[in-house]
């Protein structure tokens, strides 16, 4: 398993925590810090300004085309949360609406809805799953009606590996007045997504995750119709002018009007040079390397698989009955192994009714490599034949 006593392969880091974040390319770093070096050199706002094609253009088209988007329905954000918290809150509701969310709904999304419920009276609903995890489409096509105005479905939950169709899904909501919103956090770079296919209104995504950009972005498609009914209540300078004392004008309606105009320069760059890689690799072709992961864990002797679900990614969740998650986590760590503890009140509806308050969550990604998954499984069953000596 080492080379010279060091743990992982031949030495090297064993990264399965790009469900958390992924390693940033070469390319990426040079592009950050090639631009702090700039604005240390010559000044933010002057570094801004040469790189204006790239800040105002190039990261809007590049996104548009991995997303399948038209450039001016997608916007920039410092993380998917913000970006969900953009749209979501500021839709005009009531009382006599209804919200779909799945039991693999992020908290963070939770607490938004929770508090659009509180401040307009319409009711959540959670869509019920299959005796497997499945979520029951039959149950969504029997029960879809015009009262129902939001359905909110996380593709890849961050607790657990299940795919989710959104696809499906989408057919299915598409002759009703909902708004379909797709949690995309995950899945975004880690399998093939395409807004026209999916046929929602909102995705919103993470760019450190498995596009491999830097931490601080998120992105978000927003369909015209979606941006028409939203109670905006603010527009920030880039898109907005006031002409009196009293009045603004709007300059901007695309997407872009969601966002703020203040954002970190180095950021935007290495995002755009993280898609620039993504749109120019093979980034989807490690199916062998997924079916190793969930096979490692699931012959690991002690272990319970959290994975509802036919169709499963590259993320793994797991739990020992006497082996704390953060105790495992830690000595694989120890070993040069990156995992991740995950609590169950981040994904609370379906955590919850199973009793996971914590667990051990892999992921990999197209760096990852089969030898790696070995590295991992010899690690993991050392673990777990250590038992809990803390």
């Amino acid at each position: 398993m080492a080379q010279n006593g060091v743990p992982g392969v031949g030495g090297r880091l064993v990264h399965l925590n790009t469900a958390g974040a992924g390693l940033m390319p070469e390319t990426v770093r040079e592009a950050m810090i090639a631009c702090v070096e700039r604005e240390a050199a010559l000044g933010c706002y002057e570094t801004e300004e040469s790189l204006d094609d790239l800040l105002q253009g190039e990261v809007y088209r590049r996104l548009a085309r991995v997303l399948g988007a038209p450039v001016e329905d997608v916007a920039l954000f410092d993380s998917a949360t913000r970006a969900w918290c953009a749209v979501v809150p500021r839709l005009r509701l009531g009382a006599s609406d209804r919200v779909w969310v799945t039991p693999y709904e992020y908290a963070g999304n939770l607490i938004s809805l929770f508090s659009l419920r509180d401040r307009t009276g319409c009711r959540i609903e959670v869509v019920p799953t299959l005796p497997g995890g499945d979520l029951d489409l039959e149950w969504m096509a029997a029960n879809i009606s015009d009262d129902v105005a939001l359905v909110s479905v996380t593709h890849i939950p961050s607790g657990c590996g299940i795919v989710n169709p959104v696809e499906e899904i989408g057919r299915i909501l598409a002759p009703y007045r909902c708004f379909y919103a797709v949690d995309a956090c995950q899945s975004i770079g880690q399998v093939p997504l395409d807004v026209s296919r999916v046929g929602c209104q909102l995705l919103t995504g993470a760019g450190r995750k498995f596009i491999r950009g830097p931490r601080g972005t998120g992105f978000a498609y927003v369909a015209p119709e979606l941006r028409a009914v939203l109670a905006t209540d603010f527009h920030d300078l880039h898109v907005a002018h006031v002409d009196s004392p009293t009045r603004y004008r709007i300059t901007d309606t695309s997407a872009r009007g969601l966002e703020l105009a203040e954002r970190t320069t180095a950021a935007v760059a290495g995002l755009n040079a993280a898609l620039a890689l993504h749109e120019s690799g093979t980034p989807f072709g490690h199916g062998d390397v997924f079916q190793a992961l969930y096979a490692t864990v699931a012959d690991t002797p002690g272990i319970e698989l959290i994975a509802p679900g036919e169709v499963q990614s590259g993320i793994v969740s797991f739990r020992h009955a006497e082996i704390p998650a953060d105790v495992i986590r830690r000595r694989l760590g120890e070993r040069r192994i990156n995992v991740w503890k995950i609590t169950g009140n981040h994904t609370p509806l379906y955590m919850a009714r199973r009793g996971v308050e914590t667990a051990v969550r892999a992921s990999v990604h197209y760096y990852n490599t089969l030898e790696e998954i070995d590295v991992f499984g010899t690690a993991l069953r050392e673990v777990i034949d250590a038992g809990d000596d803390r």
